[in-house]
Formats: C-alpha cells, sequence, structure tokens
C-alpha cells in the first residue's frame, strides 16, 4: 500500500524570506583632535593665547580712554552731517543737484559758524561776567523789596536762609581765589575747547561733502546677500537720526529766541545769556523746557513777583502751543519711541556723555526699537 504523501509540517518556513540583519551603528565622530590637544596636552599654550587676548583687550580700551576726545569730535561730527542731511534732501526735492545742495548747505553751516563766533559770543561773553559781578546787587535788591518779607514769613525763613547762603557762596573770598589760582587751567581748557570746535566743524564738513560715499564703504563690507537689507534698514535709522536732530535743533532755537524775548520785554537783565541757556538744556528732550521755563521764572523773581508770574503763565502757554503744533510739524514721524524709553534714553546718555548724551540717546534707541520691531520680533514669529 503506498503511503500517502508526507508534508511538511510547517510550509511557511520554505517560504518566508531570511531576516535581515540589523543595520550597523553608525561610528561615533571623532574629538576634535587639536582642539583637545590644545586645551587637555599643552595648558601652557593655551594660557599665552587666552593672556595675549586679555592684554589685547586692555590695550583696545586704554587706547579709547586717551583718545576719548577724538572720538567724541568724530561723534559729534557724525551727528551734525546726519542732521544737515534732511536739509540738503530739502534743497534736492526743490530742484537742486546733489553736489550743489551739498555745497549751500556747507556754505550755511559755515556762515552759521561764523556768525556764533563774531555776533553772539562777544555779548554773550560780557553779559555773563557783568551777570556774576551784579549777583550781590540783585540779591540785595530782592531782600529790599516789599513782597521778600512776606515770602520769607510765609516759609518760616526758609526763602531768607536760600539767600542769605547764596550770598555768602557768591562773596566768599576764597572761592574767587580758587577761581583765580586755576585761571591757567581754565584757560588751557578754553584754547583746548577752541581746537577741538574747529576740528569738529572742519570733519563736520568733510562728513557733509562725503557722506554717500562714506555709507556706499560702510555697505561695501557687508556679505552681498545681506546688503541690501541691512543698508535698506541703516538708510531708515540714519533718516531718523537726522531728522530727529535737525528737528530738536530747530525747536530748541525756537524756544532760545521766544524766551530771550520774553526775558528782556518783562525788564529781566542778562535776558541774552539765559536764551543761550535756554537753547542748550532745551535739547534735552521732554524735560528741556520745563527746566528752561523754571530757570526763566526763577530768574524774574529779581526783577518782581508779577514778571515771574508774568514769565510763567507765557511760557505754560508756549509749552503747550510746540507740543501740540509745533513739535508734530517739525519733527513729524522721525522718531516714535514711547514716552518711558525716551526718559531712560535721556537720563543714560546723559549720564554718559552729559547734554550730547541725552540729545543722540532718543535717536539711537528709535533705531534699535526699529531694529527689534522689524527683524527680531518677526524671526521669533517665525521660530
Amino acid at each position: 500500500m503506498d503511503s500517502a504523501p508526507q508534508h511538511d509540517a510547517d510550509p511557511a518556513e520554505h517560504d518566508a524570506p531570511a531576516p535581515a540583519s540589523a543595520p550597523a551603528p553608525a561610528p561615533a565622530p571623532a574629538p576634535d583632535e587639536p582642539h583637545r590637544s590644545l586645551f587637555a596636552h599643552r595648558p601652557l599654550q593655551w594660557g599665552f593665547v587666552v593672556t595675549l587676548g586679555v592684554l589685547l583687550a586692555l590695550a583696545v580700551g586704554i587706547a579709547f580712554v586717551n583718545l576719548q576726545s577724538v572720538v567724541l569730535s568724530v561723534f559729534i561730527a557724525a551727528f551734525v552731517a546726519l542732521g544737515l542731511d534732511p536739509l540738503i534732501r530739502w534743497f534736492q526735492r526743490r530742484g537742486l543737484r546733489r553736489g550743489t545742495a551739498i555745497v549751500v548747505v556747507i556754505l550755511l553751516f559755515v556762515a552759521v559758524v561764523i556768525g556764533i563766533i563774531w555776533i553772539v559770543i562777544p555779548p554773550v561773553v560780557n553779559q555773563a561776567f557783568g551777570l556774576v559781578q551784579s549777583i550781590p546787587e540783585l540779591v540785595n535788591r530782592v531782600e529790599a523789596s516789599g513782597w521778600f518779607d512776606s515770602a520769607n514769613a510765609a516759609t518760616n525763613g526758609l526763602l531768607g536762609n536760600l539767600v542769605t547762603g547764596l550770598e555768602g557762596i557768591i562773596t566768599d573770598p576764597n572761592l574767587w581765589a580758587t577761581i583765580g589760582g586755576n585761571a591757567l587751567a581754565f584757560g588751557a581748557s578754553v584754547i583746548n575747547a577752541v581746537s577741538t570746535g574747529f576740528f569738529v566743524v572742519v570733519l563736520s564738513i568733510y562728513f557733509i561733502a562725503t557722506l554717500d560715499s562714506i555709507k556706499q564703504a560702510c555697505y561695501s563690507l557687508v556679505k552681498a546677500s545681506h546688503r541690501e537689507t541691512i543698508s535698506g534698514y541703516a538708510e531708515r535709522i540714519m533718516q531718523s537720526v537726522g531728522k530727529y536732530l535737525s528737528g530738536m535743533v530747530v525747536l530748541a532755537f525756537m524756544n532760545a529766541v521766544f524766551s530771550t524775548i520774553l526775558l528782556a520785554i518783562v525788564g529781566v537783565p542778562f535776558a541774552l545769556v539765559i536764551g543761550v541757556v535756554a537753547l542748550f538744556v532745551t535739547l534735552i528732550p521732554l524735560i528741556g523746557t520745563v527746566l528752561t521755563t523754571i530757570l526763566m521764572t526763577i530768574v524774574s523773581l529779581f526783577v518782581s513777583p508779577v514778571a515771574a508770574l508774568i514769565v510763567l503763565a507765557i511760557m505754560l502757554v508756549y509749552m503747550q502751543v510746540e507740543a501740540y503744533v509745533f513739535t508734530p510739524r517739525i519733527m513729524g514721524k522721525a522718531v516714535q519711541v514711547p514716552g518711558t524709553i525716551v526718559l531712560i534714553s535721556a537720563l543714560a546718555g546723559g549720564t554718559l556723555l552729559g547734554l550730547l548724551g541725552a540729545l543722540v540717546a532718543i535717536p539711537i534707541s528709535a533705531g534699535i526699537l526699529l531694529i527689534i520691531r522689524e527683524v527680531v520680533i518677526p524671526r521669533q514669529a517665525r521660530a
């Protein structure tokens, strides 16, 4: 009897493919042998390189400190050029070629500098000396006025103590001896200031004439793929800086002229000196006009309380007109910075570089905000 054909117990054993072998693990990346040998096997060489870097950083810092007057002069000249660039563009919009507009602006700039030297400075210096010499007389006149006694009684003698202390300081012979002893140093400071001012004027003229070529040379150092974007942001920032600086100078000049005329009308002596002080103080953002108003009111008290009240009232009206009429028309949209950042920037800039720092801190803050608003925030949103 034929036996039945025998079948495999598990036919899948013949049909199933052989299991594939697992892939070999990728070899681990080789360690960075040069760096490992530098830090691990050559610590003296590593320490020498680090020490050279620290010494180089210290040398650069010391050179910057020693050249701070030169750096500051270059900084001022650059901002003068940026501040006059909107005027050049204004002449261009009126049909002048850029070269002609640059020549016209340079001539105007030189004329203003010469006018300040020959017309404004001599009377200001004379009035400043006259003011210092007449302060004791002005204090005596205030004490002899009828309103002083009542005001002193209302303040429990505080006003009298302040006036007496001021008069004692001014009439102290030791003070004037100290000033006389430092006259030579003061003269050297004046000569240094004059030479620095001449250097700033010449450098400003050079920057005004070559501003476009300087910008193009700086843009050429940027990678070609990023050059257009960076140059666009840089142009917007520099235009904002120029509009802000020129606008602040115009507003400060208007405030100074108005203050001088107002003080002269109410009979305040040495009004030109107070007007020049107002010109520089008004350059401080937000609080400059407030400070000049306080100064003018105090000075007007030496004439009479009525003069002080008139000056205070008129300056309060002028502050409103300046804030709601002059500033929007002159400044436009040059700088869009929140008030809190304006105050913080002005305080920080004033602490570092005085009045100049307070003036340029606002456009620098505007440039930083522009970069954050249009570069950093969109990049974070895409992440």
